[in-house]
């Protein structure tokens, strides 16, 4: 959250919804506002039908997504006479085949993004369309979900390109544990508070468990995130440039040049070498071992109730200790939807993702499948799988913290009943970055950005994983980086930062 809350914004905003309801657009969207829409016929049945292009990650494309689709379009064209088809991108090739789709101009109406998936990068191409107006006229459901500082700290040069998941905007360092190992062996976990804590149990499943990896390590997600995460910098949404969280002057340092990058990079180079971790720490791109329940601990990004998450979602039950004692606000870039500039109907677009922070029945389809087939319903707020369905067989699954209002999602029984009440404790008594509300703006460092990010590509999954000798490639590192221009883009970071404070403190 910003330190101090513009309150003009949310009175111009909140007048901006009112102003909008009152307007009529085009004849394809003559409804006085989306919750209006959703819930008129008479409005929906004025609009021209419109099919909804929907773009985003997944694990592995489900074997029921088309039912699902059909489900949604059944009610969505009662609601905004709108249909969708939804086009999921396995993860290890999102930035991949995504970038090519911009490139392309191919044809999108919603967009995840991310902050360290291109979201600068992508709104500075012109690739995502600025959304003010369109969350004035059709978002009345979102500026109720979100708290103003929340969507105003995806801004961009004065202006809203994505809209962030209502959910944890905090997050703790920690590890996942393998439940059944640590029962097994009964390890204390309640003692492990730094990563050395972990080496005796690390040796102890090296030693007792043939074929179960002591430490996962995942390409992005690495034990060395420690340095470049919530617990040392706020990594400002790229890494090219970030905040030292033990310092107290607003400045913009060179993550990889600092001695807590080379520390721990230092400590996984030992921890490879040891065998304690996967051989393609640097390259896999899924949870696999650990998923499988081959893999005893992996790093990860915490929040109330994770463990109880993965659990459901992996069928393999782990349990989670935390690493930091306070939570971190870093950004509300985590993960975000944004209508690419190639939509041919952005209002619709705008009324759809309305939706997904008001409408329970359409969010939960999506996430969720359909009822019977994909999940039963234990009571109004609980769900599980039908009988003889587990995690591993289900024929669909999306990821809830990526959509809309995650607050407004069903609960697996394994889940704390007052979850959604703990994430809002969660965010509201975390520590807040100093830079908590800014989004840098590329546009004049194109080139630079991509030539920095290619030197990332091909240097930091492998440092950060021990794969190879920090002491040898950290230098090589920081050379192409200064090579590709990473010091320009630290001072056009810091300038627009200290432009951002002065304007933020008023």
């Amino acid at each position: 959250m910003k330190k101090i809350i513009v309150m003009t914004t949310a009175i111009l905003t909140l007048s901006a919804v009112l102003s909008g309801c009152s307007s009529s657009a085009t004849k394809e969207n003559t409804a006085k506002s989306t919750s209006e829409s959703t819930k008129d016929k008479a409005s929906s049945s004025k609009m021209d039908p419109y099919k909804l292009t929907i773009v985003y990650a997944t694990g592995a494309v489900p074997k029921d997504l088309k039912a699902v689709q059909e489900k949604m379009n059944a009610y969505l064209t009662d609601k905004i006479n709108a249909t969708v088809e939804l086009k999921p991108i396995e993860w290890g090739t999102w930035i991949e085949k995504t970038n090519l789709m911009i490139a392309t101009n191919e044809q999108m109406d919603v967009m995840m993004t991310a902050g360290g998936l291109g979201y600068s990068q992508n709104v500075a191409k012109g690739a995502f369309l600025p959304l003010d107006e369109l969350i004035a006229k059709y978002g009345a459901d979102v500026t109720k979900a979100l708290q103003p500082q929340f969507l105003d700290g995806t801004r961009i040069g004065g202006k809203i390109y994505g809209l962030p998941t209502n959910k944890e905007f905090a997050s703790v360092d920690g590890i996942l544990f393998n439940k059944a190992l640590v029962d097994k062996y009964k390890f204390d976990i309640s003692k492990v508070n730094k990563l050395e804590d972990l080496e005796p149990m690390l040796q102890t499943i090296k030693d007792n468990e043939p074929g179960i990896v002591p430490f996962f390590g995942q390409e992005g997600r690495q034990m060395s995130n420690f340095a470049v995460s919530s617990s040392s910098f706020d990594n400002l949404g790229d890494y090219l440039g970030g905040l030292d969280r033990s310092s107290k002057e607003l400045k913009v340092v060179d993550i990889f040049e600092s001695k807590v990058f080379m520390d721990y990079a230092k400590l996984a180079r030992k921890w490879y070498q040891a065998k304690y971790m996967n051989l393609d720490a640097a390259t896999v791109k899924d949870f696999g071992a650990m998923q499988a329940g081959k893999a005893f601990a992996m790093y990860s990004e915490l929040k109330p109730g994770k463990d109880a998450e993965m659990s459901s979602a992996w069928g393999v039950k782990v349990v989670q200790k935390e690493m930091v004692n306070t939570p971190i606000t870093l950004n509300t870039t985590g993960i975000m939807t944004a209508i690419p500039k190639t939509s041919k109907d952005p209002n619709r677009a705008m009324m759809f993702l309305n939706m997904l922070y008001s409408d329970k029945t359409l969010l939960n389809l999506f996430d969720f499948g359909i009822e019977g087939t994909h999940y039963v319903k234990k009571d109004e707020t609980t769900i599980d799988f039908p009988a003889g369905v587990d995690a591993a067989s289900v024929g669909y699954k999306n990821e809830p913290w990526m959509w809309g209002n995650q607050m407004l999602t069903y609960l697996f029984p394994n889940e704390d009943p007052k979850k959604w009440e703990k994430f809002k404790t969660f965010n509201e008594t975390a520590d807040k970055s100093p830079a908590l509300g800014f989004a840098w703006n590329s546009e004049s460092l194109t080139q630079e950005v991509a030539a920095s990010n290619s030197v990332l590509k091909q240097y930091q999954q492998a440092i950060m994983s021990g794969s190879v000798d920090p002491d040898v490639y950290i230098p090589k590192m920081i050379a192409a980086l200064k090579s590709a221009g990473i010091d320009k883009i630290i001072a056009e970071k810091q300038k627009q930062l200290n432009e951002w404070s002065a304007t933020a403190k008023k």
